[in-house]
């Protein structure tokens, strides 16, 4: 017999996925058209901003059982 998550979980984790991938793209496009007038770190920050796109689209799509 399985049992399905709660309603509640499944919708705040999508969500949490979407505010992850808007936060994501919003970082990553701020450091990328400031790429002439930022450090040599700007590898590391479009690195994060990418990391973060990536965990927003591993949490929206996953299935939450």
């Amino acid at each position: 017999m399985s049992r399905e998550a709660p309603i509640g979980l499944t919708f705040m984790e999508k969500l949490i996925g979407l505010l992850l991938i808007v936060v994501g793209a919003l970082w990553f496009y701020t450091t990328y058209t400031n790429l002439g007038s930022l450090n040599p770190t700007d590898a590391i920050f479009l690195g994060g901003a990418l990391a973060l796109i990536i965990l927003g689209l591993f949490l929206f799509i996953a299935k939450t059982e």
